[in-house]
């Protein structure tokens, strides 16, 4: 299974589109969403062509292939609109790997989950990077709509026992490490 990762969407529909083209062109078979799906918050700019209505529209086109958990700025309101359910955490088996996806406002590498399996996966802090440490990846696929410290908006591709960190804007590989 082809899984693209990505997260902190934050309303954006420009991103939403360019996300969903890029989810189309890696030919993922799943797409795993880390939350703060809709609304920017209120220490965030608002992002390019924020439109949450018409994220919503567009993640509901590819309903049957999203995962998706909660972030801090996901409210019941956003679980009305959304076309899809939200989860507080998700594990999920692909390839024979162990994956916990989860936000990252509470768990995170500096607050493990217990038993999370290969791979943690997470978003909240808008920097994207993968670490294996301990026998275990856990990686941050960054912001799709805003980008902090200088990163890319990003995205996380997992096949073949590989994570890729991408760039959303050229599909770049930003950082690969094997899972196992």
């Amino acid at each position: 299974m082809r899984l693209l990762v990505a997260s902190d969407i934050h309303g954006s529909a420009y991103w939403t589109r360019r996300l969903l083209q890029v989810a189309q062109e890696e030919k993922a078979d799943e797409i795993a969403l880390l939350g703060d799906i809709f609304y920017h918050g209120p220490r965030n700019p608002l992002p390019e062509e924020y439109a949450p209505l018409e994220v919503a529209e567009l993640l509901g086109s590819v309903n049957d292939r999203l995962i998706v958990v909660k972030g801090n700025c996901d409210s019941e309101v956003d679980a009305m609109v959304a076309p899809f359910s939200f989860a507080d955490i998700a594990q999920i088996y692909a390839d024979g790997v162990k994956l916990t996806l989860t936000h990252g406002h509470v768990f995170n590498k500096d607050a493990l989950p217990k038993n999370f399996g290969d791979v943690l996966l997470y978003g909240h802090f808008h920097t994207g990077f993968v670490l294996k440490t301990d026998g275990a990846v856990i990686a941050n696929p960054g912001s799709v709509s805003l980008p902090k410290d200088g990163t890319a908006h990003g995205y996380i591709i997992i096949d073949g026992g590989e994570i890729a960190l991408k760039d959303l804007k050229d599909r770049r590989t930003i950082e690969k490490e094997v899972i196992k």
